[in-house]
């Protein structure tokens, strides 16, 4: 490849970083346009650790022929079992573990070597082999995401020439910054969602981050906390706590988003959601649904834990209508994208009430005074009450009874929230 194609197709990497094309895209169009300047790649792959809650990196893969693979994989800890086996036997690894960048291979010698993979790669026609390593040093770097892995293949015989592994040595950290520059727009993303949830994620990402820009809005919200968990923690090892907590905020947190609200806040047990929209008589019926998936949640939860021989628990649900400022709030240097405002304390203290009541869900006056007329006859009153430091009583709502013991009720009323 020649100087004057190297330096195009650095451009386009570069542009096409800067505009965000997705990573896949990034390997197929860089491996497409080698190929078209005579530097006949048989098979890509690039793979780069990232920050993210559940997976530790992800794979783009690019093939010259068709093939049932995906472009793209996310893969899991390689820390134990087979993952971390696969891995040992990587060339990646044996690279890392020697303080090399580079490996060059012939695949026709892939029986006599102890890494994965190559024999497959030589059944498949591949003849010639290229890996690099790229650091991204301490200060690139950004959790685990510090290298940049990528192999390179071609099915000529006669392998990679010497000008092609030079143009692969300049073309390759060049893809490389802008799959890294993609893989970081995604982080802040996932780290946006997962902390601060779903809606102030975007909210922030598109620029609301001055301290003190709210917006006033009117919004359903959801507090809950769980029964008797302080009871449960104190009887449990201390290795326990924390899986019996998380197991209980996913069903919550899970029943939440599937009905479309957003959790703004995790409260030690607590959690704190709203639903929001045009039409209040939508949010509404919305928590509704929440909530009765949560049951659900919970049901599925409680037997699985149950044949474990672990503790089992449900939750108390506090729902209220009403206006809040939604925005930034805090110090100059520590801000909480979240709710504040009446509203807010008076939900904790309806779900708090639950308890004195022993009924798992309460909603208030407000919350059902706006529900339609159908919506209505699925509440019934528990009485009236003064809730602390809430300067007038209300009356709080529940669930009929009959919606958990009657079955064509039951129907009616799931038939309500899927509406």
């Amino acid at each position: 490849m020649q100087i004057t194609s190297r330096l195009d197709l650095m451009n386009w990497l570069t542009g096409q970083g800067l505009t965000g094309l997705p990573e896949a895209e990034l390997l197929r169009g860089f491996c497409e346009r080698c190929r078209a300047e005579g530097l006949e790649l048989s098979r890509g792959l690039v793979i780069i650790d990232t920050l993210h809650p559940i997976y530790e990196g992800r794979a783009f893969r690019w093939s010259d022929v068709p093939s049932n693979e995906s472009d793209v994989i996310e893969y899991g800890s390689t820390a134990e079992g087979d993952a971390a086996k696969n891995w040992r036997r990587s060339t990646f690894f044996h690279m890392l573990e020697h303080g090399h960048d580079e490996m060059v291979l012939d695949l026709a010698d892939a029986p006599s070597l102890d890494f994965s993979q190559l024999d497959e790669l030589a059944e498949k026609g591949h003849r010639h082999y290229l890996a690099f390593v790229h650091r991204f040093g301490e200060n690139g770097a950004l959790g685990q995401m510090d290298c940049l892995y990528s192999n390179w293949s071609t099915r000529r015989e006669a392998g990679f020439s010497e000008l092609e592994l030079a143009a692969l040595r300049d073309l390759v950290p060049v893809l490389g910054l802008a799959v890294k520059s993609a893989q970081q727009v995604d982080i802040a993303r996932t780290l946006g969602r997962v902390y601060l949830g779903r809606d102030a994620s975007q909210q922030v990402l598109s620029g609301r981050i001055s301290r003190g820009v709210t917006e006033r809005i009117k919004a359903v919200l959801w507090y809950s906390d769980l029964r008797g968990s302080t009871g449960i923690s104190e009887s449990i090892g201390p290795d326990e706590i924390i899986p019996f907590l998380n197991d209980y905020a996913q069903a919550v947190i899970d029943a939440i988003h599937d009905a479309g609200g957003d959790v703004l806040k995790l409260i030690g047990d607590g959690v704190l959601a709203m639903f929001a929209g045009d039409d209040m008589a939508v949010s509404r019926r919305a928590a509704l649904r929440a909530e009765h998936l949560f049951r659900k949640n919970v049901t599925a939860l409680n037997a699985r834990r149950a044949t474990a021989g672990q503790p089992v628990t449900s939750a108390y649900i506090g729902l209220h209508v009403g206006e809040v400022f939604y925005g930034n709030i805090g110090s100059e240097d520590r801000l909480d994208f979240t709710v504040v405002g009446p509203t807010v304390n008076e939900v904790s203290r309806i779900a708090s009430m639950s308890r004195s009541v022993d009924r798992e869900l309460l909603a208030s006056a407000e919350f059902y005074k706006g529900l339609d007329a159908t919506g209505r006859r699925y509440l019934v009153s528990t009485g009236r009450y003064a809730l602390r430091g809430i300067g007038r009583a209300q009356d709080l709502y529940t669930l009929d009874p009959d919606i958990a013991t009657n079955e064509p009720v039951t129907g009616s009323y799931e038939r309500y929230l899927a509406g």
